[in-house]
């Protein structure tokens, strides 16, 4: 036997611990109540503060980038001119611009952030903040009830946090809001895609190149702001299902 069959033949121990068929169920069980006990907690802290915009982008820009000096003015004017809520993930980045605009406006800055790795990450501009151990609840928590959606560039994050927000639009699983999307040398090659290759190809229809907007010039984007809806949030969707109950 050779020394490489010897070593193939050696047996390993799992990192992974096997669990039993009981053992999967109260682990299952117990996850799902953390996961409601995050719901609850996260629908009782949005409900303090009824209007507010969400605004999302990537990590890694600093305070001397463009796009980091952008969302910090529009953050602020829209704290101070609108007195509406400035809600991101609470980390840095575009999410520390904005939350900083906010903050130094005297507006309300509001982070949801989340546990990785026994630590938070956490920029220092937040008036107030909801902690979250599953991304999932996170991000839900993120897109339920916002009076706009403002998206400046970033990675993958940031464009699963677009395409989620656009379709649960499009399927009006949430109200039509405006999604607005800042830095049109980001989005309009993605735009331009979209166009050619889903439109062209027939998986979406016209209308659904109509739920985003791109838009650079700031009191643009306050006026629409300004003139969407206030949504109802955690009431609306309270309503509907005690409708569906009856």
């Amino acid at each position: 036997m050779t020394q490489k069959e010897i070593i193939n033949t050696t047996p390993k121990k799992s990192p992974v611990e096997i669990l039993t068929r009981q053992q999967l169920h109260k682990t299952a069980v117990e996850r799902v109540h953390l996961i409601a006990e995050e719901f609850t907690d996260a629908f009782n802290f949005l409900q303090k503060y009824p209007k507010s915009v969400t605004v999302f982008g990537g990590t890694r820009f600093v305070e001397t980038d463009p796009q980091y000096a952008s969302a910090r003015s529009l953050s602020g004017r829209i704290a101070k001119e609108l007195n509406y809520s400035v809600i991101t993930g609470g980390g840095p980045g575009i999410m520390e611009a904005a939350n900083r605009g906010a903050f130094e406006a005297g507006g309300t800055s509001l982070g949801l952030t989340i546990e990785l790795s026994n630590h938070q990450i956490k920029n220092d501009y937040l008036t107030d903040n909801l902690d979250f151990y599953y991304f999932f609840s996170r991000k839900v928590c993120m897109s339920f009830s916002a009076e706009a959606y403002i998206f400046f560039p970033g990675g993958y994050g940031t464009l699963d946090e677009f395409f989620e927000i656009v379709t649960l639009v499009q399927t009006k699983k949430i109200e039509a809001v405006p999604i607005i999307l800042v830095g049109s040398d980001f989005w309009k090659p993605l735009d331009e895609l979209m166009r050619k290759e889903l439109l062209g190809r027939g998986t979406i229809d016209p209308d659904d190149l109509d739920l985003y907007k791109i838009v650079d010039d700031e009191n643009e984007i306050m006026e629409i702001v300004k003139n969407s809806p206030i949504r109802n949030g955690v009431q609306f969707t309270h309503n509907h299902i005690h409708s569906e109950q009856k």
